[in-house]
């Protein structure tokens, strides 16, 4: 049982990049797809996909990686934590990396990065930053 399980994907991810991996299999729920959403539309992995296995299931997500072999994801860092959420309004959304890197925030019309928050103008809870 974890108590935070969008850091231990986040945490799997950043290991996983270290380490050269092609894929890395995560526990599913609905969040952490959203977020594998954002991430794949952002160009920081190639696409993910989700495997039935009789319980929750699992999401398989393809790793990217520059030319070179170069990594294209450098940190993963998780913002809101399960003892202090990080609420942010449209105003108070971070510019990661002067708008090289994103913020995942889940609104209330849905997952989104930050890029989409401001064009939509909500904000909420602020799930990690990417760079």
């Amino acid at each position: 049982m974890w108590s935070d399980p969008v850091a231990d994907m986040l945490t799997r991810i950043r290991n996983a990049v270290r380490n050269q991996a092609d894929e890395v299999k995560v526990p599913r729920s609905k969040l952490k797809a959203a977020i594998c959403q954002v991430l794949k539309d952002e160009g920081y992995i190639n696409g993910f996909d989700e495997i039935e296995d009789g319980n929750q299931g699992i999401l398989r997500i393809q790793l990217r990686y520059g030319p070179r072999g170069e990594q294209i994801l450098h940190s993963l860092k998780r913002e809101s934590k399960a003892g202090r959420r990080l609420f942010v309004g449209v105003d108070g959304i971070p510019k990661v990396l002067n708008g090289l890197g994103i913020a995942i925030l889940s609104t209330s019309k849905g997952v989104m990065s930050d890029r989409k928050c401001r064009e939509m103008r909500v904000g909420g809870e602020l799930i990690c930053t990417v760079d």
